[in-house]
């Protein structure tokens, strides 16, 4: 792995994860809790910069080879999003 691409790697996992944290704080009723947040965050970030600009050619012209605002932008949004679809999956706890 070269140095860009290890680069590109930890602005989508910090990227995510940050994403997955601000919309815990954003929505509280949804929050999972900031560990829950920021490992859904962290997967979400490394499937948005890594994965899905090879799977998806427009996400990675959109953002450009080798563009880290590019890559954390839509790294942000989809950690973001995991953590925000997890909370509407999730059943809620029942009381005891």
């Amino acid at each position: 792995m070269d140095n860009q691409a290890l680069i590109s790697l930890i602005v989508s996992l910090v990227a995510g994860g940050a994403g997955g944290n601000a919309v815990g704080a954003i929505l509280k009723n949804k929050n999972l809790g900031p560990m829950i947040n920021t490992i859904l965050g962290l997967i979400g970030g490394g499937i948005g910069g890594e994965v899905l600009p090879k799977l998806i050619p427009a996400i990675g012209a959109l953002i450009g080879e080798g563009n880290l605002a590019g890559t954390g932008g839509i790294s942000a949004i989809v950690g973001a999003l995991l953590p925000l679809i997890v909370s509407f999956v999730k059943k809620p706890a029942t009381p005891a």
